[in-house]
């Protein structure tokens, strides 16, 4: 039990099967020494000291281990594991008050390590609770900081430099491991409390039992030492998961803000926000900690890039989340005709909502239109996981999916939606996008490179930067992004360099250099290999695998399905992978030849091209399909497109808008009515990369 001035303190100390001293916790190894003692603060008497082994799960202790500890694995294999030590710690410790006259004490430990980052950490992992007296403690280090300023900082503080300073004898040869600094502790503690110094031992540290959940305000000033970045989250992590990575670390009320992508789903990272910069130091050394089974990365971050997600201004998102300490289930996938009712009704009476009608959150565009989205509140944990049983039961005609939430993602949710324009603006050209002499690389020497590992967020200027002097060597329209299937960024990217020379140079020089503190694997390889990731082949260690709409072995011939103009279709394979172009008439004029691609060919949409260097109105994110070679010779003389193969892209279309009301909306522009093969719906992921509502595409 702690209290603002304790009469006793418990000195404790700890050691890890792997690093001790300063760098105790960050290795994630398990604790196998406890060592206390019992101070009374009022008549300066001590107890017994006590030592006991711990038995960890992994019984391999580091050769740095064995030789500062003089423990063996032989020796452990005997002992109790962590939660029956501590049971026996708090009889032992009770047992040892009442012999003083005491009842009730507070820990004392050298530094904030072995309870933050030891501790607190091993037990959330076993899934024990620790008792009270271990949520609340005196830092040694802070305390004897306090009384003599002049030794040293708090930082550089050591058990042995605080004695020596005090002019205490240390026998730092004894053989008997974390008995000689817990003596030193308790010698060290009641020099302190002697003239000159009459030290009082008041206000403890405190470690929160709880992540506390609550809204962030975009006027509210947070400090950037306090903010941090996780990446690498399992994408169902809530916002308790990540405060229980960080278990012994006080975070921010509020301060988990997970990120979410382009679609509005998380990409697993988060920002969290600690209570002090101290606080926010100690999770920079869970770099590569692990969650389940995947590790984290723990990077510095800014308050503005915090506010950026998790702050928020509307007052309806504001009194949504007034209801402090409640469970945030988010459901996606809502007919846009659903209801309060409805929702309630889809729950059901066995998972109240927080109440009711004002517990329902609907995320709407800013015209009112539904999004499919909705967040509802639970008072408890228990409703809550009632509620995450209905994921992907049926609402109407439509399954729906249940997560955990955060206020952060509300806020986030509702400004993404919010400040989407009633109708997507794009580039305006539609005829001098693409230059006209311009086609993918279709040889086998090796004047490409391939960047591996890039950060998602990185962009074609990263890139750029990430090659310095280099960039001098690219090739026109030479650098290349991959994305997945999803649309989304893969972390690869292709260059073309002007020679093999110049590629091999550029490969030697950038491989493994830091881009955004992750490292970049730079290889040399050939055009040809490039056209095959771009068609949505793989390459890597085991070699080179076809696109999945390519048949082996000759990669040549395959089944037709759908065409587009071959200028557009030379973006992405090689002319020595595709079919014979041919014409679909022969008119006056020789028209443009059409390209065969089989169905599944839609991903070749999700690889697309920087326009580097480029003319200033050139773009420099997603290209779109070319019009064929003579639009852009006419382009100067007439503002339309040439008739045969022309290529138009049409936006803002409404939900239910059919085939027959193009063609009569392009009635008298030459699209005969019974073309309905130029007519191609485009897919969800290609929307998604080219962000329109609803669009189709006419050849």
């Amino acid at each position: 039990m702690a209290a603002s001035h304790s009469d006793s303190l418990v000195v404790l100390f700890g050691a890890t099967a792997g690093h001790n001293g300063s760098k105790l916790g960050s290795d994630e190894r398990e604790l196998i020494l406890l060592v206390w003692q019992v101070v009374d603060l009022s008549s300066k008497k001590t107890g017994t000291l006590h030592k006991a082994l711990v038995k960890a799960d992994n019984l391999a202790l580091t050769e740095e281990c064995r030789e500062e500890t003089g423990l063996t694995s032989e020796g452990l294999s005997k002992a109790d594991p962590l939660d029956r030590i501590l049971r026996q710690f708090t009889q032992i410790v009770y047992s040892d008050l009442r012999a003083l006259g005491r009842t009730s004490y507070t820990l004392c430990t050298d530094g904030q390590l072995f309870l933050r980052q030891v501790l607190h950490p091993e037990a959330s992992k076993k899934n024990f609770l620790l008792p009270d007296s271990f949520y609340s403690f005196f830092d040694l280090r802070k305390e004897f900081h306090e009384c003599c300023p002049n030794a040293a900082p708090v930082g550089d503080l050591t058990i042995k430099s605080m004695a020596e300073y005090l002019e205490i004898q240390v026998d730092d040869s004894d053989n008997d491991f974390g008995v000689w600094q817990v003596t030193a502790m308790v010698d060290t503690i009641l020099a302190l409390l002697e003239e000159p110094y009459n030290h009082h031992f008041f206000g403890p540290e405190t470690v929160k039992y709880k992540y506390e959940t609550g809204p962030c305000s975009k006027s509210e000033m947070v400090d950037s030492d306090t903010v941090i970045r996780a990446r690498g989250l399992p994408w169902q992590s809530s916002d308790q998961d990540i405060a229980r990575f960080f278990k012994g670390l006080n975070i921010a009320k509020g301060g988990v803000a997970l990120c979410l992508n382009a679609q509005g789903r998380r990409n697993g990272e988060a920002l969290v926000r600690f209570v002090n910069p101290e606080q926010r130091n100690l999770a920079l050394e869970r770099h590569k900690h692990h969650m389940g089974s995947r590790y984290i990365e723990v990077y510095k971050a800014t308050g503005e890039e915090f506010l950026k997600i998790a702050g928020g201004t509307s007052n309806e998102v504001a009194q949504f989340l007034s209801k402090e300490n409640q469970v945030i289930i988010r459901m996606r996938g809502l007919p846009f005709t659903a209801t309060p009712e409805d929702v309630l009704a889809f729950l059901g009476a066995e998972c109240p909502v927080t109440g009711e009608k004002e517990g329902i959150l609907f995320v709407k565009y800013p015209d009112g239109r539904p999004t499919g989205d909705a967040f509802v509140l639970f008072s408890c944990e228990e409703y809550a996981q009632q509620a995450l049983m209905k994921h992907k039961e049926i609402l109407g005609k439509r399954y729906i999916e249940l997560f955990r939430s955060t206020a952060a993602e509300v806020q986030q949710v509702l400004n993404r939606y919010l400040s989407t324009p009633l109708i997507p603006t794009l580039p305006a050209p539609l005829i001098s996008v693409l230059p006209p002499h311009y086609s993918m690389a279709t040889s086998s020497s090796r004047d490409c490179i391939r960047l591996r590992g890039l950060p998602y967020t990185a962009g074609i200027d990263d890139i750029l930067e990430f090659m310095g002097d280099s960039t001098a060597d690219i090739k026109p329209h030479g650098v290349h992004m991959v994305l997945n299937q999803q649309g989304r960024p893969s972390g690869d990217a292709f260059i073309q360099m002007k020679s093999s020379d110049r590629a091999l140079l550029v490969a030697q020089k950038c491989h493994k250099k830091m881009m955004k503190d992750r490292y970049v694997e730079v290889f040399q390889c050939s055009g040809e290999e490039m056209n095959f990731v771009l068609m949505g082949g793989t390459l890597n260690r085991s070699g080179l695998s076809p696109p999945p709409c390519l048949s082996p072995p000759t990669y040549a011939a395959f089944q037709a399905a759908a065409i587009m103009p071959s200028e557009a279709a030379a973006l992405y394979p090689s002319p020595a992978l595709l079919a014979a172009t041919r014409s679909p008439h022969t008119p006056a004029v020789t028209p443009s030849a059409v390209a065969y691609y089989p169905a599944q060919a839609t991903q070749l949409y999700m690889n697309y091209t920087a326009y580097y260097p480029s003319p200033p109105v050139s773009p420099t994110t997603v290209g779109y399909l070319a019009t064929p070679a003579g639009a852009l010779a006419s382009a100067s003389h007439a503002a339309m497109l040439p008739q045969p193969g022309g290529l138009v892209r049409m936006q803002g279309m409404p939900y239910n808008m059919g085939m027959k009301d193009i063609l009569s909306f392009f009635q008298g522009y030459q699209l005969s009515p019974d073309e309905y093969s130029g007519l191609v719906q485009m897919g969800d992921q290609t929307r998604s990369v080219l962000q329109a509502p609803k669009e189709w595409v006419c050849l």
